[in-house]
């Protein structure tokens, strides 16, 4: 009996394990893109996601997901070059002072010696009523079955807000960052994230500014320094490798509250005086919470922002030949009431791909666009994916490209919840 009981139970095992998951939907659009949907192995609950290509061909996705009643957890996995998710989600951090903010979202990256680096933000006291928090990085070099002791990526020590990170490998097994940093304001000089607008500095508090440091896998911090002295406060920065260095971009604030795009690029060690993008003049005593975002390979590099200069809401392109030396006319992607912006952008060597987010009277939803790679002509034009959340809470959407296909990933809010979602495109051949 036992026997029987035995092959029984294994048979209805390998019956169950030779049962398929339900394949991927597939569709065409009529510019023949294929769209493949990507399971995400993140759980209900999961938002703020990050997905950036490793050295090695890997995508690395991160996301935070509440842990228990108090806490939340950061975790990630990646997805192979044969198309598989290496393993269940690995957790980062956990922690009841973590920051979760739609629009600050963590980092993760890989270097080239295979040491995975990760931030987050973690609160910290703040002076008054003022926002103050730090930004704390930890690396694994065992493929996340281990973390580094976190340290904080700035040294001034105050209780300030810090945040708006980007990365980029400054070297084989050293990591590159750059943030925006409060330490020259006076502590709650706008309204945060959550407000989304910039509210009067206090008299003598200065600027927001916008620094860049490295860091090693002994977790020195090295390079420190001041990169722009008054940047908007709360807008997202991006930087990309370019031939001739990495290029920083970022939504800079003058004294007459023009808040524009601007580059930078570091070359033998030292940033480059800072330079527009291009002059949309948008001038808003506010934070529009809206960063740029940056593409590049060899000596070609892409920015794609939102703008509402003269109150005309735009998602606009603009391409460099030179390494970000020079940027030409803008592309205008979208334009109207209903571009939210909250972009992305990436590049291959057949075409450059743009994401953003679309909202009016029928819902928001999920938009990506393909350029010929010098944006002389527009390739298509796809809606990937109708939204049932609204306003802030579907965050920004992530964007990586990997031979030649792209690779989508998005927040919703279902029932409430946020959930993330995914989708593969691949254009016609």
């Amino acid at each position: 009996m036992k026997n029987t009981l035995f092959v029984l139970t294994a048979a209805c095992a390998l019956l169950a394990g030779c049962q398929q998951a339900p394949q991927p939907e597939t569709t065409t659009d009529a510019a023949g893109n294929t769209l493949t949907q990507w399971p995400l192995p993140a759980a209900a609950g999961s938002a703020q996601p990050d997905l950036s290509l490793a050295p090695d061909g890997r995508l690395l996705l991160s996301w935070i997901k509440p842990f228990d009643k108090t806490r939340h957890a950061l975790q990630y996995t990646t997805f192979d070059r044969q198309g598989q998710w290496q393993w269940a989600p690995k957790t980062i951090a956990v922690g009841a002072s973590m920051v979760v903010n739609w629009a600050d979202t963590p980092h993760i990256a890989a270097t080239a010696d295979g040491t995975i680096w990760a931030h987050w933000l973690q609160k910290t006291r703040g002076q008054g009523d003022g926002v103050a928090y730090a930004i704390i990085v930890s690396h694994s070099t065992d493929d996340g079955m281990t973390w580094s002791d976190p340290v904080r990526a700035h040294d001034d020590g105050k209780p300030v807000e810090h945040g708006f990170v980007s990365f980029w490998p400054a070297a084989r097994d050293r990591l590159g960052m750059a943030w925006l940093d409060g330490r020259n304001t006076a502590g709650g000089a706008h309204a945060g994230h959550d407000g989304g607008a910039a509210d009067a500095a206090p008299e003598g508090a200065g600027m927001t500014s916008l620094r860049a440091a490295t860091i090693d896998t002994a977790s020195r911090i090295a390079d420190a320094v001041e990169v722009d002295p008054s940047v908007c406060d709360c807008c997202g920065t991006d930087v990309a490798v370019t031939a001739h260095g990495p290029l920083l971009v970022y939504r800079d604030r003058t004294a007459g509250e023009i808040r524009d795009i601007y580059a930078t690029r570091l070359e033998d060690g030292a940033w480059q005086a800072p330079k527009t993008v291009h002059a949309d003049d948008w001038t808003i005593a506010a934070c529009p919470v809206n960063g740029p975002a940056v593409a590049a390979a060899g000596n070609d590099a892409v920015v794609a922002w939102y703008s509402a200069a003269n109150d005309v809401p735009k998602l606009q392109l603009a391409r460099s030949a030179d390494a970000g030396d020079s940027f030409g006319a803008p592309v205008v992607v979208d334009q109207g009431d209903a571009v939210q912006g909250r972009t992305d952008v990436a590049l291959d060597a057949k075409q450059v791909w743009v994401t953003w987010l679309h909202e009016d009277a029928k819902g928001q939803s999920v938009w990506l666009a393909r350029y010929a790679p010098d944006l002389s002509r527009e390739l298509s034009r796809t809606e990937i994916a109708k939204l049932q959340g609204r306003g802030r809470g579907t965050g920004f959407p992530k964007l990586a490209v990997r031979d030649g296909e792209a690779f989508v990933v998005w927040t919703d809010i279902i029932g409430g919840a946020p959930q993330l979602h995914g989708m593969r495109v691949r254009p016609p051949r």
